[in-house]
């Protein structure tokens, strides 16, 4: 279970598959999700807000891991770890689904090329 950080409407995802490898997924992973829970926009829900939720609860979505409990070592021997997992929901194409994001990402991202991401966290540690 992974909390999602982004405006695009999940707030809670479950992770179903990790792409491209045969172990549990780290910082800058690829995955599959299922949106478990949805983020409440109140009770009157406009037009416009309806048009900015842009996944529903039940939805199969791409994600990128962007934070981690679990320790990992970095290349300078320091070991780093968050205080949740954490996600940010893509498309096809690798986009980010979201405008925003709410709270930092791990630095791994820039390694591994996902600079639109990194562009829109207020910081990477």
């Amino acid at each position: 279970m992974l909390n999602c950080i982004d405006n695009s409407g999940a707030a809670l995802v479950e992770c179903v598959r990790v792409l491209g490898k045969k172990r549990p997924a780290t910082v800058g992973d690829k995955i599959v999700v299922v949106i478990q829970k949805q983020r409440s926009l109140g009770h009157d829900l406009s037009a416009a807000a309806q048009a900015a939720v842009k996944v529903r609860r039940g939805d199969i979505s791409h994600a990128v891991v962007v934070r981690t409990k679990k320790e990992y070592r970095r290349a300078d021997g320091s070991y780093i770890r968050f205080d949740d997992n954490a996600c940010v929901l893509i498309n096809k194409s690798g986009d980010p689904l979201g405008t925003r994001l709410s709270g930092v990402v791990g630095r791994e991202l820039k390694r591994k090329k996902w600079s639109k991401i990194l562009s829109l966290a207020p910081a990477y540690v």
